[in-house]
């Protein structure tokens, strides 16, 4: 728990590294203080469980993304999310009919992890990056939106830190907030949530 003077109003939860952190107005009772911790954890709980499909959904999806897209030549044996991937979206070996998402794609829109699950199915059909293999992904039509929404997340990635380390978390949950509270922790009363 993080109190501050300067929050008057609102409430916030974000993880960071495994712990979660809630952050709360300093003039806050132990009662308030337990009972917003409460929720603040229910609320990222459901948070999280949105964001994260199971193994078994992706590979659902990627059966019918093969087939609306690919004409269903696309078979996977196996899909599945793996946290080992921080420089790759996605990952595909054609032999063993392998495809592999990486876990940050989890919470990006359904359009974004539909591209990058696509373009690992026309790994199967088509190992390289040549024209062959880019005629596959025109069927799909937000290919150009997902694939420029992943270089803004990557370039926002290598962006510097605020010099008071009170970034936003774009993890972090939030709660009461009316938009009106001018002693907010950055001084704007609003806080983007996720």
């Amino acid at each position: 728990m993080r109190r501050s003077a300067r929050r008057r109003r609102t409430v916030s939860a974000y993880r960071d590294d495994g712990r979660t952190v809630v952050l709360l107005p300093a003039r806050m009772s132990e009662a308030e203080e337990r009972r917003w911790v409460g929720l603040m954890l229910e609320k990222l709980a459901r948070q999280e469980k949105r964001r994260r499909p199971t193994d078994e959904v992706l590979a659902e999806r990627a059966g019918r993304l093969s087939a609306q897209f690919l004409g269903g030549r696309a078979r996977p044996d196996s899909v599945r999310w793996v946290t080992n991937q921080n420089t790759r979206w996605g990952s595909c070996t054609p032999a063993e009919g392998s495809i592999r998402l990486s876990h940050r794609l989890q919470g990006m829109p359904e359009y974004v992890v539909d591209y990058v699950l696509l373009h690992e199915l026309a790994h199967l059909l088509v190992p390289g990056h040549g024209p062959r293999f880019w005629e596959l992904l025109e069927a799909y039509p937000r290919t150009e939106r997902a694939r420029g929404y992943l270089e803004g997340v990557a370039a926002t990635a290598r962006l510097p830190h605020t010099a008071d380390g009170d970034e936003e978390d774009p993890n972090e949950a939030n709660e009461a907030n009316d938009g009106n509270d001018e002693n907010d922790e950055d001084g704007s009363g609003a806080r983007a949530g996720v």
